[in-house]
């Protein structure tokens, strides 16, 4: 059985989410780069990758993206990254996350629905354009 976690970790691991809603991204990519898992996720099941889209960081995501950050995770409100910078109305993000396969579709929550609900239809046109690859 693995050891736990001592309260020093893990109080380093939460200020992981905190460098994400930020937009710390030096530090965070520092951080991950030294072997913080890119997909980290904290007790309401939000990734580093859905965190920094929510808080509509740009360069954030992109960073995170560019390690691999899972743009499929799907949190506890069955939102995902796409979703939340469908939310933020963040064209810079959906862009990206798109261009990294991020499917509009995606969870119970979904960006598409998302833009549906709340009436977003430049946010629509973005997650209907035809798949460039």
């Amino acid at each position: 059985m693995p050891e736990a976690l001592t309260e020093e970790e893990l109080t380093f691991l939460r200020s992981m989410f905190d460098l994400a809603r930020q937009g710390e991204t030096g530090r965070l990519v520092a951080a991950v780069d030294a072997g913080i898992p890119v997909n980290l996720t904290n007790e309401a099941g939000d990734s580093l990758l859905i965190l920094a889209a929510y808080h509509d960081h740009p360069e954030t995501v992109r960073a995170l993206l560019d390690r691999g950050a899972d743009t499929a995770r799907v949190n506890d409100r069955g939102q995902t990254a796409l979703g939340a910078a469908v939310f933020r109305r963040s064209e810079r993000n959906v862009a990206q996350l798109l261009a990294s396969g991020a499917d509009p579709a995606l969870g119970p929550r979904s960006a598409l629905d998302i833009a549906e609900f709340f009436d977003l239809p430049e946010m629509l046109a973005l997650l209907r354009q035809p798949d460039p690859h």
